[in-house]
């Protein structure tokens, strides 16, 4: 599976991967205290919408389009509202034509004392988020492979914040690589809060995965589901899953409010459903 970010914008797994990063930037900003977010595999950070690449896809439609079209309601509104007030200051009063990725999102969230840092690998990709942040004194833009970025800046300077790691998945091994490098980050920054998002594509590889972060010792894991449909290795993907180490404690009980909500307004077809379990306790 080819994940980079341009072709799929706005999809599905951008409703649930943001929604989630939304509420964990809010969590931090409960105490004074600056903190600072890693995103690894950061992409370009700004995506317009009716480019080519996302013209060819379509997927925004079937993510952020319904999200945005649909009447939500208040207990599902608030929570949704740090997210949806981003996407909607992009685009002014116009109707969708820009959406804004991770990146974007996490920075137009940021009080003056937090910090952010994004590493991208792929050159041309790198180029645009560069000059999209060119001279922001809060943003740190890196070009790097996540894995290695992952290495070499953990623990941050502020002892506080998140990890974000939603790499491209090009390659059969990126579940393994992606459990290799959370372990080893773990172990340098037991504190910090590592949210990873993944294509519900590969359930064996996934339950691998917590097999694995539990032996190791990783505790406090929590894992969410959002699915339009049914997906599996040969269908295009309907569903993806993050899973959380050191989550909020408030996380739990959020997304039992909004997932449901968003299962009903991205459902596809068959299989839809949504999911928060508790994978290790504290």
């Amino acid at each position: 599976m080819n994940y980079r970010h341009a072709y799929h914008a706005g999809n599905i797994g951008d409703v649930l991967k943001h929604a989630v990063l939304a509420r964990l930037i809010k969590y931090f900003q409960r105490k004074e205290k600056g903190f600072r977010i890693i995103d690894t595999h950061a992409g370009i950070g700004r995506y317009d919408l009716m480019s080519e690449e996302t013209q060819k896809t379509g997927e925004w439609q079937q993510g952020i389009g319904k999200v945005l079209a649909s009447d939500i309601p208040e207990s599902v509104s608030e929570l949704l509202a740090p997210w949806l007030d981003v996407v909607r200051g992009e685009n002014g009063d116009s109707t969708l034509k820009t959406y804004p990725g991770s990146p974007l999102l996490a920075r137009r969230m940021l009080r003056k004392q937090d910090r952010l840092t994004l590493t991208e690998l792929h050159p041309a990709d790198f180029e645009t988020l560069s000059n999209l942040f060119a001279g922001d004194h809060q943003v740190k833009t890196i070009h790097l492979d996540g894995w290695l970025a992952l290495g070499s800046f953990l623990p941050p300077k502020e002892k506080r914040g998140l990890v974000l790691i939603d790499p491209a998945f090009e390659k059969t091994s990126e579940f393994g690589d992606m459990t290799t490098a959370v372990i080893k980050s773990w172990r340098k920054w037991q504190t910090g809060t590592f949210a990873l998002w993944y294509p519900m594509k590969d359930a064996r590889a996934i339950s691998r995965m917590h097999k694995d972060f539990e032996e190791a010792g990783l505790r406090d894991i929590l894992a969410l589901e959002l699915n339009a449909g049914k997906s599996g290795p040969d269908t295009r993907m309907l569903g993806s899953g993050m899973t959380m180490v050191n989550p909020p404690f408030t996380l739990s009980s959020e997304m039992n409010v909004v997932l449901p909500w968003l299962c009903e307004t991205v459902r596809q077809g068959p299989g839809a459903d949504w999911n928060v379990h508790q994978i290790v306790g504290e």
